[in-house]
């Protein structure tokens, strides 16, 4: 019996598609029960969705977790160290069986692309032996015979189909994630992509074997499709497109990549049609589970000080309520985000209500602290949306509301030597899309040159009345 298992662990070995699924249930089902037992003994619950959902930037970021969430999270990494021991050995040997390139492996790694990759190796069939010639399936007979009588025997039809074919599930996926389920995360910015990228390449490679160039080729310009399409269709706006695109591009030649291993090899093409099947019934049921999360967006903060020639008794005047701003010098503004206009208060003390006027509209801001002339902080609890997206159509998709939400603000002002101020100003916020990590890079940016332009709007203000 112990000889038998260490055979099946054995790095050079093979796994067959059957018992790699049999065994990565048992396996799942042992460590998700651990976890859960690990959670309980720190005071937290643990549900599968805690798979599904990669964690936030806090999560990421161990050390900077409050010590009871510290604690959890390195007893968690701790325990999963034998589980991924074992969930490579038996990738390792899954890929040999398929007859597919180790190098796959890496995927193993990649968060949430690893269900792909787990997915794939359990319908990917072994690897016929030289002696045996693979017939195909009947489904795969059929998707040939049906690519055949449509692009016929042409690479540029072949090409087109492909294409054709990857944006239209693409699409659909975007639609049903961002329209209907109003969900921004792992099926738009991850899944979508990395499955238009894979379906691409195979679909280009049915009628016959394309170099990795070729399906590289292939899932970029269908990805570059894909944007086009929902831009044309009034599904989104280009500004997010682009946004979207230094993310979606990587995964989609990913999936291009993953794709050409599966089309060069016959006895795994032949299963491709199931495979491509498997892909539309699995990520429209993982984007409704991620939908149905209830995982809180971490809190972020963004500040930006500027030293002003001025005291802080004149620098405070303008920061309650500023007059109008020139039209803005900065780019960026000029592709549709909101910019301020000016600033107007209702009231003094706490209780007052600002009012950021900004182009898409005003921030409504009650004053929770008045602290003349050091400081003035503020709740948002309205605010307009963060731009008018660029498109020949109206556009407002549902990220626009209630995605990037500002929380409150906060200004500091610091008496220096020589009747100087510096002006500190923050936001707190939240931003539902995932990654956070990735598209906090664009909000902390954004919200950063919105700083910039009201605080040197203040200081050259406070500046130019102090002069004689």
């Amino acid at each position: 019996m112990l000889a038998a298992i260490g055979r099946s662990l054995r790095p050079d070995g093979v796994t067959p598609r059957s018992l790699y699924f049999v065994v990565g249930v048992a396996l799942f089902a042992v460590k998700f029960l651990l976890d859960r037992a690990i959670a309980g003994r720190f005071g937290q619950d643990w549900t599968p969705l805690n798979y599904l959902i990669w964690p936030d930037r806090d999560a990421v970021l161990v050390w900077q977790l409050p010590p009871a969430d510290r604690d959890l999270a390195l007893a968690l990494l701790a325990s999963s160290l034998p589980f991924i021991a074992v969930g490579v050995l038996l990738t390792v040997r899954r890929l040999r069986d398929a007859g597919l390139p180790l190098a796959l492996t890496v995927l193993f790694f990649v968060p949430l692309v690893n269900l792909l990759l787990i997915l794939g190796l359990c319908l990917v069939p072994t690897k016929p032996t030289p002696l045996e010639v693979p017939e195909g399936t009947t489904l795969a007979r059929r998707a040939r015979t049906i690519h055949r009588r449509v692009a016929g025997e042409s690479s540029p039809a072949a090409f087109a189909l492909a294409c054709f074919l990857s944006v239209v599930m693409t699409a659909g996926l975007v639609f049903l994630a961002a329209n209907t389920l109003q969900s921004y995360g792992f099926g738009v910015f991850v899944a979508a992509p990395f499955a238009e990228g894979w379906l691409a390449a195979v679909l280009y490679g049915l009628s016959r074997r394309r170099t990795v160039g070729q399906c590289l080729g292939v899932a970029a310009v269908a990805v570059a499709a894909s944007g086009c399409v929902l831009l044309g269709f009034a599904l989104e706006g280009a500004i997010c497109i682009l946004m979207a695109a230094p993310l979606a591009l990587p995964l989609a030649l990913l999936g291009g990549l993953v794709g050409f291993a599966v089309q060069s090899r016959p006895w795994v093409n032949d299963h491709a049609p199931a495979l491509a099947l498997g892909l539309l019934i699995v990520l429209p049921a993982m984007i409704a589970a991620e939908a149905q999360g209830t995982h809180e967006p971490v809190l972020r903060a963004v500040v930006t000080t500027v030293d002003v020639d001025a005291p802080p008794a004149a620098v405070w005047k303008l920061v309650v309520a500023f007059p109008p701003l020139d039209p803005p010098s900065d780019p960026i503004f000029r592709t549709g985000l909101a910019y301020p206009l000016r600033a107007e208060i209702v009231g003094t003390g706490v209780g007052a209500v600002r009012h950021c006027v900004f182009s898409t509209g005003a921030f409504v801001e009650p004053v929770t602290v008045w602290d003349e002339p050091h400081c003035l902080a503020f709740d948002v609890t309205d605010q307009p949306p963060p731009m008018k997206e660029l498109s020949p159509f109206h556009v407002h998709p549902p990220h626009l509301n209630n995605f990037l939400v500002s929380r409150r603000g906060q200004f500091n002002l610091t008496e220096l030597p020589g009747g100087r101020t510096r002006l500190e100003g923050t936001t707190w916020y939240t931003n539902r899309m995932w990654p956070a990590d990735y598209w906090g890079v664009w909000s902390d940016a954004i919200i950063g040159r919105v700083h910039r332009q009201v605080l040197d709007h203040v200081r050259k203000l406070a500046e130019s009345e102090r002069q004689p």
